[in-house]
């Protein structure tokens, strides 16, 4: 496979939920070029304007785009950025004290990190030996090490750090965001998603749905492949004179269908999404397009190697969507590869020999462009691992400590937060829950938690609940 190659949308994405053929989503093309206009969300509503242009934050912002690098399945904190010495002097131990096991069948001794760890950069904080490269970068990050959440299942936990609930069908945190900010360039869609080569993750296209929000919000996914836009040119067998006459009648219908129903948020959505495909057809393979990248910039993401060169192919469109101002990027991994209940070293060291070079990459090559101080770069997964054995080697789900690390965006720089037991099993010092986070992270791109509302169910929805929730924002992880 040629990692050169620029990524596709996947044609879902395009077509939302909007159920309508390919010919419609052509529509675009015409509606362009005679100026009509998506009429926006309905009137009232304190964000998204009728092109999904910029929108004013709530109050100064520290950032105002986000990478997401997420990493599903649930990565070992112990193993990568929670070193415990006393998992050595009780290895192969029996664990003493209560422990929340998922598979309670395969519960096993006390389970030691394989791996050595060491103090990194001028602030010192401890990475694995599985780290080399994002321990360059430690003195960029804030390492949260007190990360809890609130179940044990994937679905749940996904859904969970997500959209901050636990059933399907929430709005994600990259809706939310682009919902309130709206896009900087309406040539591109303001939430990308670039997704594996090898499949969706677990509970796929959820991962980054729009929800109860207008589908204008929902990513946009791209996929590798030689068509950075899939299935919009016009088929060969069809004439221009047939295309023209075909795509006048689909806005004739589509104009008098909105007159009839122009408080329908979704086929406002429609509309908006059917122009922002047409400018994508040029706007698209410029952006994904490598070739004018150097030697050197190849190499530091890993491009000349082959266990980096797709992932590090993803890292590098990500930094080239938001210098374009694309809103919020996530990439994800097809399955759940950090799902270690088995080869629990092995495993950790193919994965992080996959994405530590482009991940830390990534944060590098933003702040040597003067974009890291504007730019949110978060990586992490849904919930931790446990200090025992499942099985020979494995580790199981562990909801009470997860770590993750976030760079730029006005989060503290060479700073480790919070603290887990002596064998890492349980948070207990600065917690951090996920509500807290996001609250934080929306703060931090100038969004009050507490504001960004859209009405749902007879009352304003939000990505925090702060009803139920009583989120608050966690100061000591910012500058």
């Amino acid at each position: 496979m040629n990692h050169s190659n620029s990524f596709a949308p996947c044609r879902r994405a395009f077509l939302g939920r909007s159920g309508l053929s390919l010919g419609s989503l052509a529509l675009a093309h015409l509606m362009s070029e005679t100026g009509a206009k998506g009429a926006g969300l309905p009137e009232g509503n304190s964000f998204g304007g009728p092109d999904n242009l910029i929108n004013l934050p709530h109050h100064k912002p520290t950032a105002d785009a986000v990478i997401c690098l997420f990493q599903h399945g649930g990565p070992s904190q112990m193993d990568l950025f929670d070193p415990k010495p006393d998992l050595t002097k009780l290895d192969g131990k029996p664990y003493q004290g209560d422990l929340e096991v998922h598979f309670s069948g395969q519960k096993g001794n006390v389970l030691a990190s394989p791996f050595r760890f060491s103090k990194r950069g001028q602030s010192g904080i401890e990475l694995s030996e599985l780290l080399p490269h994002t321990s360059r970068i430690v003195d960029e990050m804030t390492l949260v090490r007190s990360v809890v959440t609130e179940s044990v299942d994937h679905e749940s936990a996904l859904r969970l750090i997500h959209s901050g609930k636990f059933q399907a069908g929430d709005p994600t945190w990259g809706s939310w965001v682009t919902y309130g900010l709206g896009s900087a360039n309406r040539n591109l869609p303001a939430y990308v998603v670039l997704s594996d080569p090898g499949g969706l993750p677990v509970d796929g296209t959820r991962n980054w749905t729009s929800g109860w929000l207008p589908a204008l919000y929902q990513g946009t996914a791209f996929r590798p492949g030689a068509n950075p836009v899939a299935n919009l040119a016009t088929p060969a067998d069809l004439t221009p004179a047939a295309r023209k006459n075909q795509l006048r009648l689909l806005e004739h219908f589509n104009k008098e269908h909105l007159s009839r129903y122009p408080q329908n948020a979704e086929l406002h959505s429609r509309i908006s999404n059917f122009e922002t495909a047409a400018r994508m057809q040029t706007a698209v393979p410029e952006a994904l397009d490598l070739s004018s990248e150097d030697q050197a910039t190849r190499k530091l993401y890993g491009l000349d190697q082959p266990e980096t060169a797709e992932y590090g192919t993803r890292c590098l469109v990500a930094r080239r969507l938001v210098e374009r101002g694309v809103r919020f990027v996530q990439l994800f991994m097809a399955g759940q590869p950090w799902d270690t209940h088995s080869n629990n070293a092995a495993s950790l060291k193919g994965l992080c020999k996959r994405t530590d070079q482009p991940s830390a990459a990534l944060v590098h090559d933003l702040k040597q462009r003067g974009l890291l101080d504007r730019t949110l770069v978060m990586w992490g997964g849904e919930f931790g691992r446990l200090p025992i054995s499942q099985g020979k080697d494995g580790r199981d789900h562990n909801r009470h400590a997860n770590s993750l690390w976030i760079a730029g965006g006005g989060f503290r720089k060479g700073y480790c937060h919070g603290m887990t037991d002596e064998l890492g099993y349980k948070a207990v010092k600065d917690v951090v829950n996920v509500h807290d986070l996001h609250a934080t992270l929306l703060h931090t791109l100038g969004l009050d938690h507490k504001r960004l509302t859209y009405p749902h169910d007879g009352r304003p929805g939000s990505l925090t609940d702060i009803a139920v929730t009583k989120a608050e924002i966690i100061k000591d992880l910012l500058a």
